[in-house]
C-alpha cells in the first residue's frame, strides 16, 4: 500500500470513528422528538436517497435483477435488523453503555473472517481482539448497576450480531456489486421496510419537526448513515475485515465522550483504562508475524 492510499484509507477510518462515535448520543437525543422505529426509517431512507443520486452517473452498475437478492439481504441485515434493534435498544439503556455493548461486533467479526474467510488467526490477533473486547467491558462496566435493564442489554447484543453478520455477508459477496450502489439500495430498501413497520405500529403524529430534530435528522442521514456506510464497506473491501472493526473499538470511547461532554456524563477511571486496552489490542491486531507478512507479500 503506498503513502496516498495509506492517508486516504485512515482518513475514512478517522471520519468513520468520529461521525459513528456521536451517532450514539444524537440518535438517543432525537428519540426524545420521535418514535424509534419512524425515526430509524426516515433517517436511512433519506441516506439511500442521497447515494442513490450520487451513483446515478454509474447507473449501469446497479444490475438490480441480477443482484436483487443481494440487496433485500444486505437490507434486511445490515439495516432493518441493525438500525431496528439499535433504535428501540437505546430507549432502554444509555447512549454510552449501549455502544459499548455493541463493539462486541469487531471480536465477532474476526471469528467469523477466520472461519469464513480462513483471514489468518495467530496469537498477536487473538490477544488484541481479547484485549479489544476486554477494554469495551472495561469501559461499560463502570456504567453497570442494578438498575441496568436486561432488555437494553439484549438489544445491544442484537444488535451487534447482525452487524457482524451483515459484514461478513458483505465482505464475502462484495465483489458481486458496486459498492455505492449497494449501499444507496440496502439504506433505501430497509428504510422502507422500517418505516411501514413503523407507521403501522407508531404514530406520525408523534414526531416533533422542530429545529433539534431536522439539524439532528440531517446530520445522521448524511454523515453518520450515508457516508459512513459508504466508508465502512469501502474500508472493509480493500483490507482484512477483521483488522478494520479492530480500529472501530475507538468508535465507543468518542461516543462515550462525547456524551459527557454533551449531555454532562462523567469521564471515569473505567474509560481511561479501556480506552489503553483498546490501543494496545489495535495494534496487536495489525502487526502480523514475520512468517504470515512475508507469505502475503
Amino acid at each position: 500500500m503506498n503513502m496516498s492510499s495509506r492517508g486516504r484509507t485512515a482518513g475514512m477510518l478517522i471520519f468513520l470513528i468520529l461521525v459513528w462515535g456521536v451517532n450514539w448520543p444524537l440518535s438517543k437525543l432525537a428519540l426524545n422528538y420521535a418514535p424509534p422505529l419512524l425515526f430509524a426509517g426516515i433517517r436511512t431512507i433519506i441516506g439511500g436517497i442521497l447515494l442513490i443520486l450520487i451513483a446515478l452517473p454509474r447507473y449501469k452498475q446497479l444490475r438490480f435483477k441480477e443482484n436483487w437478492a443481494v440487496y433485500l439481504v444486505s437490507a434486511l441485515v445490515n439495516i432493518v435488523l441493525f438500525y431496528g434493534l439499535q433504535t428501540v435498544g437505546l430507549g432502554y439503556i444509555p447512549s454510552g453503555l449501549f455502544s459499548a455493548i455493541v463493539f462486541l461486533q469487531p471480536v465477532l467479526l474476526g471469528l467469523l473472517s477466520w472461519i469464513w474467510f480462513g483471514e489468518a488467526m495467530y496469537g498477536l490477533k487473538v490477544l488484541g481482539l481479547i484485549l479489544g473486547f476486554a477494554g469495551v467491558t472495561t469501559i461499560s462496566a463502570g456504567a453497570l448497576s442494578a438498575h441496568v435493564s436486561m432488555i437494553g442489554i439484549l438489544f445491544a447484543l442484537g444488535t451487534a450480531i447482525s452487524w457482524a453478520l451483515g459484514t461478513a455477508f458483505i465482505k464475502n459477496i462484495g465483489s458481486r456489486v458496486d459498492a455505492i450502489w449497494l449501499v444507496a439500495i440496502q439504506l433505501t430498501m430497509g428504510g422502507i421496510l422500517l418505516t411501514t413497520a413503523g407507521s403501522a405500529t407508531e404514530a406520525w403524529g408523534s414526531i416533533h419537526w422542530n429545529g433539534v430534530f431536522l439539524t439532528n435528522l440531517l446530520f445522521i442521514s448524511i454523515f453518520v448513515i450515508a457516508f459512513g456506510w459508504l466508508a465502512y464497506f469501502t474500508l472493509i473491501g480493500e483490507g482484512e475485515a477483521s483488522k478494520v472493526a479492530s480500529f472501530t473499538f475507538l468508535i465507543p470511547v468518542v461516543s462515550i465522550t462525547a456524551s459527557s461532554l454533551f449531555m454532562r456524563e462523567h469521564i471515569t477511571l473505567n474509560l481511561v483504562i479501556g480506552l489503553l486496552m483498546i490501543l494496545f489490542s489495535i495494534l496487536f491486531v495489525n502487526l502480523k508475524p514475520k512468517s504470515i507478512a512475508a507469505n502475503q507479500a
